[in-house]
């Protein structure tokens, strides 16, 4: 989590920059940076944290800093991580799946009128994929996850005609491939 506050940090600009829907108002990449910033504030000050008390703490910070729509959905998605989490002092390949899955479904749950095309839809297509996939460890699902995320995020224009128009993909779908990156360079060492 702290390596993805570091990577959406340095790329929130570009983020910025794709914001157009719902409301055009270029700042999804800095509330979501914002709402990923106090989690890891909070997680720097932990020690040798459990995957349960590292999910739980980053939870309860994200909903507390969140910022913006995104930030919202951001802390929902990770909120039901830290469920799903919940007891382990470890994580395998199959509970982060399944960590993923309670996840989406916590944020379409939460949300009233969740519109594919949006950060909903990518996170959703990385969990199945992971979901269906065979990978025997975390740095082999993560790179399933980063693979149907990225495909998803590049299907987007074609789910919101909006954003076929502006020429440009979602900007929370990519803000979580920055955020799927940052959490990857950890699990690939």
């Amino acid at each position: 989590m702290i390596s993805a506050s570091n990577c959406l940090s340095q790329k929130k600009q570009s983020v910025d920059e794709l914001n157009i829907f719902p409301v055009p108002d270029g700042d999804t990449g800095t509330n979501m940076s914002m709402t990923l910033s106090a989690a890891a504030r909070e997680l720097a000050r932990l020690q040798d944290p459990t995957v349960s008390e590292t999910a739980d703490t980053a939870s309860a910070a994200l909903l507390r800093g969140a910022r913006g729509n995104s930030g919202v959905i951001l802390s929902l998605l990770f909120r039901g991580f830290s469920k799903s989490l919940a007891g382990k002092a470890e994580a395998s390949a199959a509970d982060l799946v399944d960590a993923m899955d309670a996840g989406v479904k916590a944020a379409y749950k939460a949300v009233m009128k969740p519109t594919e095309g949006t950060i909903l839809t990518v996170a959703r297509v990385a969990s199945e994929k992971a979901a269906a996939s065979d990978a025997a460890d975390v740095p082999a699902l993560w790179d399933v996850v980063m693979a149907a995320g990225q495909e998803a995020l590049d299907d987007t224009p074609n789910l919101l005609p909006v954003l076929k128009k502006a020429g440009v993909v979602d900007a929370g779908g990519q803000g979580i491939m920055i955020i799927f990156e940052g959490m990857g360079k950890v699990f690939h060492g």
